[in-house]
């Protein structure tokens, strides 16, 4: 039997003492009271962990990566590794294993991580303690060469550019991400309730001169078992053969929604081929990972560039509404890219099944912005020369001439370079459609926290003067949003008002989305989505839709739509007035929220009509039963039970023993 078995037994024989006390006074007891005695009990002996966030199992078509915990939860003596040699305590001499070893952030290393994945049983979990401001030195649990089995480069096209034979993009990428861990690994917040963890070891298990420390020792158990095992066509075979009427899934496709809009509208109800529609497609991932589920900032890998197309579809609104253009910009925001390519691919497979509004025979070029946050203003743009390279170099030299005045550089790397990892290599894996893709890196990334949970606001230098208040840090305009790419990407619009919409969006993904700026924007039922921290960019699964799609639908619509006199139930049944038939074919309505007048709190809600829409981002793969296939994204998430994570004082195993017998022989 193990510790937290015999803690149970005990702590349940201590409930039924007090209940027989209640009892033999004659006063009786009640369900409830028997639930309080019970919890009290319990919360004298554990202290529970509040924030938490764990690592979760990951399935492919071939393996699992990704940690897990024992169906019960794991649990181990505590001990706080202070550095490398000291993990000989660990793996070898320590005598009171398992162990669970709480890392400071330094320490988190693949060369460490290994070693304790290989410790021999000796390892019950980890719980890394995230720093308050970023590591100096760079840091990326990511692969070294991004979905590189899912590009353009492959055995049949440019094997010699493949698996990153030319480039090495992620040069920092240790493969963390990647790895499978047989114990729980969760993150800890660096504040009050990580210095009770450190101080009950000092109290109670910190090594003095070489000597082992006496009971009672501190642990700590964490639980996050996961459900699906093997890999992904495994787990959704496991799905399907559930009979009962609440079957218990196991696994879930990642996946969410893409978001676009057209600058001129495009009839979505009929799907497939538009005659006489030409389209450039403005693109820009929109997600982001880290090792840890739930902390994935993104602020450079994703938010960059989505922002950066953001603000340049609000810049360019006016001049596309008012401007008879030969061609439609369909700006386009990918969701799932980190994994294999999930939302491009599936436009791509629709746009081929005539699923999408437009097909593959409308689309003039494509156009994607990704890494964009370095402050050298200087852009790099990546093509293939295909037989297209005529229309690709007229792409090139309209860039240039926009960057002219902007003090801003625009450089081709060179035939030699391939493209880096981008949505556009889905498309080009369809047909050779003319495109580019601007970054702020000539060959290897410059991003130093590529998928990473540093990767965020501190990356990008978001900050504030001391002592302001929520409000204030929202209306101020950073030095960040005031010359950095996300600002000079678009037009010359250097306006007081345009550089604020780039701060509040900067504000609203990398610091917290619930500011009265996005209240005014979104939908009331939607508001109940936003959140004090900043938002997470893991795509998560197709169940449900993401709080970054959530808000990047509804600043794209309030940034390049208008307003419509509607009345609140016509704009809700997407249409401007009760004969309007067409319009919703065209345009999609929503009635936000709007800002509250000076001493009220009564919203004034208005109206917004705009060609936003959402297309479905989830592997053609899915649809098409092919959990083993090569062409498309596999990638599921392990359903599991609620996380949890408690530390506690635990006695010998001989006292546990004659303490238990004790009480069967007196009770029972």
């Amino acid at each position: 039997m193990d510790l937290l078995s015999n803690k149970w037994i005990i702590n349940l024989l201590v409930c039924c003492f007090y209940l027989g006390k209640w009892f033999s006074s004659g006063a009786g007891c009640r369900h409830t009271l028997t639930c309080v005695r019970c919890n009290s009990v319990e919360k004298k002996i554990y202290v529970h962990l509040n924030y938490k966030i764990p690592c979760v199992r990951l399935l492919n078509a071939t393996h699992q990566i990704g940690c897990q915990s024992s169906l019960s939860g794991n649990v181990g003596v505590l001990h706080v590794l202070e550095s490398e040699e000291n993990l000989d305590w660990v793996l070898r001499s320590g005598p009171n294993p398992p162990y669970m070893v709480i890392l400071e952030y330094r320490l988190f290393t693949r060369s460490i991580m290994m070693k304790l994945k290989n410790g021999s049983g000796r390892v019950a979990g980890v719980a890394v303690v995230a720093p308050n401001t970023n590591p100096a030195a760079g840091f990326s649990p990511h692969n070294t060469c991004p979905n590189e089995n899912t590009g353009v480069y492959t055995e049949k096209y440019d094997p010699t550019m493949a698996h990153c034979n030319v480039t090495v993009w992620n040069p920092l990428g240790n493969g963390l991400s990647y790895e499978e861990f047989d114990f729980p690994i969760f993150s800890l917040k660096d504040d009050n309730e990580t210095q009770v963890i450190r101080q009950c070891y000092y109290d109670h298990n910190h090594v003095v001169n070489g000597s082992a420390p006496q009971y009672p020792l501190c642990a700590m158990q964490l639980y996050s078992h996961m459900s699906a095992v093997t890999d992904t066509a495994t787990c959704m075979r496991r799905n399907d053969i559930n009979f009962s009427l609440n079957p218990d899934m196991v696994c879930d496709p990642l996946g969410d929604f893409n978001v676009w809009a057209s600058t001129r509208p495009i009839n979505n109800t009929a799907k497939g081929h538009k005659n006489g529609e030409s389209v450039v497609i403005a693109a820009a991932r929109l997600d982001s990972r880290s090792f840890f589920f739930d902390i994935a900032p993104g602020a450079e890998s994703g938010v960059s560039g989505f922002v950066t197309l953001l603000a340049a579809a609000h810049a360019l609104r006016n001049v596309t509404q008012e401007a008879h253009l030969n061609r439609t910009i369909l700006y386009t925001f990918f969701q799932g890219e980190t994994f294999d390519y999930i939302g491009s691919s599936r436009m791509v497979y629709d746009m081929e099944k005539n699923q999408f509004a437009v097909d593959l025979d409308n689309v003039h070029s494509v156009l994607e912005i990704g890494q964009v946050s370095d402050d050298d203003q200087h852009y790099n743009i990546f093509f293939i020369p295909f037989h297209v390279l005529f229309q690709v170099n007229e792409l090139i030299k309209k860039l240039r001439a926009a960057a002219t005045g902007l003090n801003v550089s625009v450089e081709e790397p060179g035939f030699s370079q391939p493209l880096p990892p981008s949505s556009f290599q889905r498309f080009l894996r369809a047909r050779p459609i003319p495109g580019v893709v601007i970054e702020d890196h000539k060959s290897a990334f410059t991003n130093r926290f590529y998928e990473s949970m540093y990767d965020n606001g501190e990356y990008l230098n978001i900050s504030y003067p001391p002592n302001m208040t929520p409000e204030e840090q929202l209306e101020h305009i950073t030095d960040t949003a005031r010359v950095s790419k996300v600002s000079k990407a678009g037009p010359p619009l250097s306006t007081f008002y345009f550089f604020l919409s780039v701060t509040q969006m900067l504000y609203s993904f990398l610091v917290q989305s619930n500011n009265s700026w996005i209240q005014q924007l979104m939908t009331s039922d939607y508001a109940n989505h936003l959140t004090d921290r900043p938002a997470n960019l893991y795509v998560g699964v197709a169940v449900q839709q993401s709080e970054p799609t959530y808000l990047v639908q509804h600043l794209l619509a309030n940034l390049t739509g208008s307003t419509v006199n509607a009345t609140q139930d016509n704009c809700k049944n997407q249409r401007m007035d009760p004969d309007d038939k067409d319009s919703k074919h065209l345009y999609y309505y929503f009635w936000v929220q709007g800002a509250a007048p000076p001493n009220s709190t009564e919203r004034q809600g208005f109206c917004v009509r705009s060609t936003v829409r959402l297309s479905k981002a989830l592997s053609p793969a899915f649809d098409l039963h092919q959990y083993t296939s090569t062409d498309y994204s596999t990638w599921t998430e392990s359903r599991w039970k609620p996380i949890t994570g408690r530390i506690f004082l635990v006695a010998s195993h001989d006292l546990e023993v004659n303490y238990t017998s004790l009480i069967r022989h007196r009770f029972f």
